[in-house]
């Protein structure tokens, strides 16, 4: 039987199709871009299913309108090899399912995944990155727990879990686990944004900047997301110490225009410019430059946590594309699941006042949506950005007391 370098079975004999699934899944893992090279593989080997599931799967993951059509074509080569290798007929299905739009269905068939092939750490990568999509946080830990159980000697399982303690709220766990990833691998990125988590929510400031600075040379071979998004993270260390000219100078050089087409490297500029903002910060023409890629959003409905932050940039910048998002916003929510309209909207309408100056309104429409925030998606320090857009309407408005209590 033919292995990959976890020893999952795969599909081929073929020397280079063997290499370019090893690539994919120690690079999708490792956040290294070398992971892209499955599109290649694929091309190169249509009668390998499963390298053209994964060649779909990894087109959807780039979290726009597009990737179903692009990840159909995949999808359709992998089908005609009608191939009756059980672990690619699994990860058909699952991007079949993801296309559709039946996250249920992609949970389950990965989950089903790890539990068949315990050492399978890109099924429990994919059904993590769902579930947190979905504020699901016990799923995480779940899924983490399994993970190194069944791969104990690799370090990115140890990362998947450390971040499912931190946002399950276990923080000692989570070091732990994250120290444990570190110990196996030192650049094991995931691992040691988990780290960061703890370190900010603790309040570790000192340590955890020096602890970032210590490995950012880490990430210069990293995909645009972890390197645009570990720097991220150490730049909100800097806002904390109060050195407003670092957190610029890494906005400029490390968060914005890496990768500016893609969704994360986007929501994490909107995001870093917002909080320099709300702590006084002129943050220049920054705005104006991030909108040309923010008005191509301007009918993304793929997920509500990016969508609502594509709609303050464009407000922050002064489009009239924010009135259209929201109102695609407000058309998609007819028809999707209930966090659209009961969360995301009021979300939206309460960002955008506030990018416009409307305290008044703009607290009304938070105040009914934090409760239920975490049902969006993203980190608890990601999401403290909209708690934060609250405390600020609550102080231009004069509330006081609500202040207060909120602090």
């Amino acid at each position: 039987m033919s292995l990959d370098y976890l020893g999952n079975p795969i599909d081929t004999l073929d020397p280079s199709t063997r290499q370019g699934l090893d690539d994919f899944i120690g690079g999708f893992l490792g956040y290294q871009p070398r992971a892209e090279g499955i599109l290649a593989t694929a091309d190169a080997d249509p009668d390998s299913a499963l390298a053209n599931a994964f060649a779909g799967l990894l087109l959807m993951f780039i979290e726009s309108p597009e990737g179903p059509s692009l990840a159909e074509h995949y999808r359709q080569r992998a089908a005609a090899v009608n191939s009756d290798h059980p672990r690619a007929q699994l990860y058909l299905a699952a991007l079949q399912a993801w296309i559709n739009d039946d996250l249920d269905q992609v949970l389950h068939l990965s989950e089903h995944l790890l539990e068949r092939y315990p050492r399978d750490l890109f099924a429990a990568k994919l059904n993590q990155y769902l579930e947190f999509n979905r504020g699901n946080w016990p799923a995480l830990l779940r899924i983490g727990l399994k993970a190194t159980v069944g791969a104990p000697d690799i370090a990115h399982s140890h990362g998947l879990l450390a971040f499912a303690y931190e946002q399950c709220h276990l923080l000692d766990e989570a070091e732990a686990s994250a120290r444990e990833a570190l110990r196996l691998q030192p650049s094991e990125p995931w691992a040691q944004h988990a780290l960061a988590h703890v370190m900010l929510t603790q309040g570790r400031i000192e340590e955890g900047t020096e602890f970032l600075e210590n490995v950012a040379h880490h990430w210069a071979g990293l995909n645009s997301f972890m390197y645009t998004h570990n720097w991220w993270h150490l730049a909100l260390f800097y806002l904390a110490r109060g050195e407003d000219q670092r957190v610029l100078e890494i906005y400029d050089q490390h968060v914005w225009g890496i990768l500016p087409e893609y969704s994360q490297d986007q929501v994490g500029a909107v995001s870093l410019l917002a909080r320099l903002e709300l702590a006084g910060i002129d943050v220049g023409e920054r705005w104006q430059a991030l909108a040309p890629y923010l008005q191509r959003r301007v009918a993304d409905t793929v997920q509500p946590f990016l969508s609502v932050q594509y709609l303050y940039g464009l407000a922050r910048a002064g489009k009239p594309e924010a009135d259209e998002l929201l109102a695609a916003l407000r058309e998609h929510s007819l028809a999707a699941r209930p966090v659209w309209g009961e969360v995301t909207l009021p979300l939206a309408r309460g960002l955008l006042a506030h990018a416009r100056g409307d305290a008044l309104q703009a607290l009304e429409q938070l105040s009914v949506a934090l409760p239920r925030l975490n049902e969006i998606g993203g980190s608890h320090a990601q999401r403290d950005l909209f708690a934060q857009v609250e405390l600020d309407a609550r102080l231009r408005v004069g509330d006081w007391l609500g202040a207060q209590q909120t602090l």
